[in-house]
């Protein structure tokens, strides 16, 4: 029994539709497939960050990200340089000797917990549950500080403060310092935050 001209043209429509709507699932499977592979974004977060520090004054601070989380970088005076003296019997962790090696490299344990005593670079995280700490460098009485404040940081979830060297406070939610992240300087203008002589 042959087809009829009707069962002939429908079965050419049929396939050309289906052919159709396979090129059309190929078509967007194609972006969707390659939406899983990690994004340039991706793969650079986790890659060391150049930080041109040439334009930052005493006193400012900048923030650059690395691996998704903020690094402060502080010029800090000279007489907030000297604030660190007064902040010393203070903080709980002055030398820097708890979790030396995950929080604090080698180079940077020190009072200034840094290379260069004029430079803080930490990661802006909070250590107690992961909130950012905001600025309070004027020293001096002020809301949820002592009156004797030197200048630092103070995270506003649950009240942790630290000096300008990003040492905790005695007696507060955060059980350390803030973390100095591995870094060098390619020049006297140039950071690069991720990667330091050791690596």
């Amino acid at each position: 029994m042959s087809d009829s001209p009707v069962d002939q043209s429908r079965r050419t429509w049929v396939a050309i539709t289906a052919g159709a709507g396979a090129v059309g699932g190929i078509a967007a499977a194609v972006p969707f497939v390659s939406s899983f592979a990690p994004s340039e974004r991706a793969k650079a977060a986790g890659a060391p960050v150049e930080a041109d520090i040439s334009g930052l004054k005493p006193g400012e601070k900048m923030t650059v990200e690395w691996r998704g989380k903020p690094v402060w970088i502080v010029r800090r005076t000279k007489e907030q340089l000297e604030s660190l003296k007064k902040t010393d019997p203070q903080v709980a962790d002055p030398q820097s000797k708890r979790n030396p090696g995950e929080l604090t490299p080698e180079y940077a344990r020190n009072e200034h917990r840094s290379i260069k005593p004029e430079f803080l670079v930490a990661v802006g995280i909070c250590s107690h549950l992961g909130c950012s700490p905001t600025d309070k460098f004027q020293p001096g009485a002020q809301p949820s500080l002592p009156d004797d404040w030197q200048g630092g940081f103070i995270c506003p979830c649950h009240g942790s403060t630290f000096d300008l060297a990003g040492r905790v406070f005695k007696n507060k939610p955060a059980p350390d310092n803030l973390e100095v992240p591995p870094h060098k300087y390619l020049s006297d203008t140039v950071l690069l935050i991720g990667e330091d002589n050791k690596a």
